[in-house]
C-alpha cells in the first residue's frame, strides 16, 4: 500500500485553549493512538490533502520535528459541520506482527454481459472493511463484474482473499447488475407482442 508522509510536531499543551490557537494558526491537532502511549501532534492544514480529498486508501509515515518517526493509519477524523475544516485526526499505530483494521475502495473491472445488454451496474460497497497486517493491506479491492447478468449480484464471499479478512456478513452485496426502466420495457413489450402472436395463431 502507497504511504504518505505528514510533518508535524508533538504538542506539550493539549487544552482548549492551544487546541483553539493551533487551529487558527492552520494547524490540525492530532493524536496517534496503539502504543505504549498516546502521542499528541500537530501538522499543518495542507498536509492531509492527499489523505483526507482522495478515495484511495494509505497508510502513513509521521516524522516529527524532534526526530520520532511512526507508522499509522488514520482511524477517525473531525471536519466543522459548517465549513467543512478538519478539526481533528485520530490516528493509529502500525506494527509488522500486529493486525490492524482498515477500509478499502472497491476497484471494479471486467465487463458485465448484464450491463450489455442493458443493464445498469450498481455499486453497493465503494468500500470494505478488511483486517489484516500493514504487509498485506492492499490498495484497491478488485471486482471483476464479467460473469455478471441481468439481475445478478456480488456477494463478499466471491472476493475471499488468504491475505486479509473482511469484517462484512458474508451476504452483503458488493455489487449488482439492476434491470433498467429501458430493457424492462423493452421485455414487457416483447412479452406483449409474444402474447398477440399467439392469441392470433389461436
Amino acid at each position: 500500500m502507497k504511504s504518505i508522509t505528514i510533518k508535524g510536531s508533538e504538542r506539550e499543551s493539549v487544552g482548549k485553549v492551544s487546541t483553539k490557537a493551533l487551529r487558527n494558526a492552520g494547524m490540525v491537532p492530532c493524536v496517534l493512538y496503539g502504543g505504549d502511549q498516546p502521542v499528541h501532534f500537530a501538522a499543518e492544514d495542507k498536509a492531509f490533502k492527499n489523505l483526507v480529498y482522495t478515495p484511495n486508501a494509505h497508510t502513513v509515515v509521521i516524522e516529527l520535528e524532534n526526530g520520532k518517526t511512526f507508522n499509522a493509519v488514520l482511524q477517525d477524523i473531525q471536519f466543522h459541520p459548517i465549513s467543512d475544516k478538519i478539526l481533528h485526526i485520530d490516528f493509529y499505530q502500525l506494527f509488522e506482527n500486529k493486525e490492524v483494521t482498515m477500509e478499502i475502495p472497491v476497484k471494479i473491472v471486467g465487463n458485465s454481459k448484464g450491463v450489455m445488454a442493458g443493464g445498469v451496474l450498481r455499486l453497493n460497497q465503494r468500500k470494505l472493511k478488511v483486517k489484516a497486517l500493514p504487509a498485506n493491506l492492499p490498495d484497491f479491492i478488485e471486482t471483476d463484474i464479467s460473469a455478471l447478468e441481468m439481475g445478478n449480484k456480488l456477494y463478499i464471499t466471491k472476493l475471499q482473499n488468504d491475505a486479509y479478512k473482511f469484517l462484512h456478513p458474508d451476504n452483503t452485496v458488493v455489487c449488482q447488475v439492476r434491470i433498467s426502466r429501458a430493457a424492462m420495457k423493452a421485455a414487457q413489450e416483447a412479452a406483449k407482442a409474444e402474447k398477440g402472436a399467439k392469441g392470433k395463431k389461436k
